[in-house]
């Protein structure tokens, strides 16, 4: 342990030769900090910034420091035996133990749907139902994770067989006529046992689950539909894969001047993207024309899956493919989806006009003669024109933004609104896929653990390359009265340490953190009763809510503040700096937001209940509706739609990101932006939203938490007030 004495520090060194002995030092060279079980743990040194006066110390905390510096397992001396195995299960301490949490989970899902369907039953179904939703989710989420992070293949293969095997399992279930017959007696009739409202919303989940594999249906139908999903999964593989080919042509085709900007193969050119940050027109023109030209096969592809998704809502039941998918959603109906679409078109229209009037105008004082702003312009010049605005760049940023720094940040945060601490926690032996992970705790000042996260946060070979939040184990009340706590993985790909720096963010990283991290305190805050509402496992426009109001937080400068520190000197970063930063993250939001409206209105207009007629393709109808909800005319012969991967995991739901952020810019506005800090609200939003995950409709709830009801008109209000909001942060720095 670190003693001082007089202004002198002892300090515990490490060799090379791993001889341990005491130095006599003013200098801070590294603390030891004693485990139990003979442990010892390097810790970073904290940061002395020395002045003319004396020293000026600014000491990062444990949270900080220990994010400052990369996990290494060769740091720790071990000296016990064993290991607790993956995420602490005792049975994965080989990737053999995967077999055996398969087969257990399948014999206690087996008695489950003996007790379902049994006269003498004495819980309520929808605990049962719960019960058996939960034994299976928690080998199947945790064997997806491992098959997708998991380095060694060995794991890789047992984990994909657990879940092919659960998922065989879920098959079965999805058919088992007794099952759903005796869930939708309860629903239909109540229970025998005593239920609440939320009792009833849950088990009308869990039959709509159900009924979507068309268990309700006559045996042909529910084959046919059965035959549907299993082509319109591989129709979606297809369409995706070839969304992302690189499209080749014959480089005389090209004018010469711009095929260096190009990858060459041979007597081809290959077009791998739209080149948007390209400073040449030309370039830009040319990929953009290139790259979306129309693809038959892609069409063929898009076409069959649209009419398919059409033909297996309509045989269910629904109207149209668009009521299926937001059949118990915020929005509640594509009806409301639609209105609150065309809405925000009209209104953020003249806003967004504004954004393309002077980007054209940069573009015509940069290139005399050009032509009109064309789709193709709009990336470089938003990205120009806010580099010129406001001078901000990522390399005199970055250093305010270590990720020890984020992270204490972040943990400072989550105590003023709820709190509640990030805690480091040490793994034990095993319990790490890789050894770059940290393991935190968040816990409650009060009501103690309420979860884990496991932070998964640093590029590798081999690993995804997507961010996302992965829950392993969802929370739920277990019969004794305690509760199962949630356990998470947050999964990014930020940049390593080096031996001269840890990690540094782009304010970019910083914002997706924030975002991740939204979706995991939604898992740890939430207290349901349920594990199958728990957290995240809502409908897909109500999910994204607290995700997207975390971004808020992570472009206040206030918020920002409190941790934006130089990694090397401790300085905090200047408050000009802050602001032009922050101002730069509004530019051009009304354009952006138009073209995102524009994306979900197509998306809308795929999956309605109008048809059209054979002769239509998926591009006549994009070419309609872009003339009537985009600022840009459409660009002939080309079919951006046929790389838009979206429309296969967001069919009819891509409106969903609107819908949340309207939602969080309302909660923002409601609770936040005069006082981010406020505990008061905090709690508020915690007890009245977080707390109850999917639990409740989401509409009814979030409508009782705002105290108004969630409309078309008052969710384009919301955005219109943030955009407006933010532009008057631009104007305001521009001028001053």
């Amino acid at each position: 342990n670190t003693k001082n004495n007089n202004n002198n520090t002892w300090c515990l060194l490490w060799f090379p030769n791993k001889m341990l002995f005491l130095r006599k030092t003013k200098s801070i060279w590294g603390r030891w900090r004693k485990k139990s079980m003979g442990k010892y743990r390097l810790c970073p040194p904290v940061m002395c910034v020395s002045s003319q006066s004396g020293c000026s110390v600014h000491t990062w905390s444990s949270l900080a420091a220990t994010f400052n510096t990369k996990p290494n397992k060769m740091l720790s001396l071990n000296f016990t035996k064993g290991t607790s195995g993956l995420f602490g299960l005792p049975e994965l301490q080989e990737p053999e133990g995967f077999y055996l949490l398969k087969e257990n989970a399948i014999h206690k899902a087996e008695d489950l749907m003996v007790e379902c369907c049994s006269p003498y039953r004495t819980r309520k179904m929808v605990e049962v139902f719960d019960h058996l939703s939960d034994t299976l989710c928690r080998v199947a989420d945790l064997a997806e994770f491992i098959r997708m992070a998991h380095p060694q293949a060995r794991y890789s293969f047992s984990a994909e067989d657990a879940s092919i095997a659960i998922g065989g399992l879920v098959e079965k279930l999805n058919t088992h006529r007794t099952l759903y017959e005796s869930l939708r007696n309860v629903v239909v009739h109540g229970d025998k046992v005593p239920t609440t409202e939320v009792d009833k919303h849950v088990a009308r989940l869990f039959l709509f689950d159900f009924e979507q594999s068309g268990i309700h249906l006559d045996e042909a139908q529910r084959q046919r539909v059965v035959s549907l999903n299993e082509s319109i999964l591989t129709l979606g593989q297809h369409f995706m894969n070839g969304s992302l080919q690189p499209r080749a042509i014959p480089k005389v085709k090209l004018p010469e001047s711009i095929r260096q900007h190009f990858t060459i193969d041979g007597d081809n050119i290959l077009v791998t993207g739209l080149y948007a940050d390209s400073h040449t027109e030309m370039t830009r023109e040319a990929a953009y024309k290139i790259y979306l030209h129309p693809d038959p096969h892609q069409e063929t592809l898009l076409m069959d899956m649209i009419n398919e998704r059409h033909e297996m809502a309509t045989i269910c039941g629904f109207p149209s493919y668009a009521h299926r998918a937001v059949n118990g959603s915020l929005a509640e109906s594509p009806e409301l989806v639609t209105n609150f679409l065309k809405h925000l078109a009209d209104s953020v229209r003249p806003r967004a006009q504004e954004d393309f009037t002077e980007m054209n105008a940069v573009k015509k004082a940069q290139y005399s003669g050009s032509r009109d702003l064309a789709p193709w312009d709009v990336p470089y010049f938003t990205g120009q024109i806010r580099q010129n605005k406001f001078q901000v760049s990522a390399n005199d940023l970055m250093p305010y933004f270590s990720l020890g720094a984020v992270m204490e940040g972040l943990s400072g945060l989550l105590f003023h609104l709820y709190d509640v601490m990030l805690q480091l926690e040490e793994p034990q032996p095993g319990e790490l896929w890789t050894s770059d992970i940290y393991k935190l705790a968040v816990k409650h000042t009060t009501e103690g653990v309420l979860g884990y996260i496991y932070c998964d946060f640093y590029e590798r070979p081999g690993k995804a390359h997507q961010d996302c939040h992965f829950t392993i184990r969802g929370g739920k009340l277990l019969a004794d009265g305690s509760y199962q706590d949630p356990v998470v993985v947050l999964h990014l790909n930020l940049p390593s340490p080096s031996w001269s720096s840890p990690s540094l963010l782009t304010p970019g990283m910083v914002e997706n953190l924030f975002h991740e991290m939204g979706h995991a305190l939604h898992s740890m805050l939430a207290r349901t009763q349920y594990q199958h509402v728990t957290g995240t496992r809502c409908s897909t426009d109500f999910a994204e809510v607290p995700s997207i109001l975390m971004e808020f937080f992570a472009t206040d400068p206030r918020v920002l503040g409190t941790f934006a520190r130089h990694y090397k000197t401790g300085e905090v970063i200047p408050q000009e700096l802050l602001e032009r930063l922050v101002a730069s993250k509004s530019v051009f939001g009304a354009s952006e937001m138009q073209l995102q409206t524009f994306y979900s209105l197509l998306d809308q207009h795929y999956h309605g209940k109008d048809r059209w007629s054979p002769a239509t393709s998926t591009t006549h109808i994009l070419e309609e509706v872009q003339s009537q909800y985009y600022g840009l005319p459409y660009v002939p012969n080309t079919a951006w739609q046929l790389r838009f991967g979206h429309l296969v995991g967001y069919g009819a739901k891509y409106y969903a990101y609107l819908a949340s952020r309207a939602v969080a810019s309302w909660i923002w506005q409601k609770y936040f932006s005069e006082d981010p800090f406020s505990r008061e609200k905090g709690e508020k939003y915690r007890c009245e939203v977080l707390a109850h995950g999917g639990g409740k409709p989401p509409r009814a709830m979030v409508g009782e938490f705002l105290g108004r009801e969630v409309t078309p008109h008052t969710m384009v209000d919301a955005l219109m007030t943030d955009l407006d909001q933010k532009k008057a942060k631009v104007e305001s720095k521009l001028f001053s």
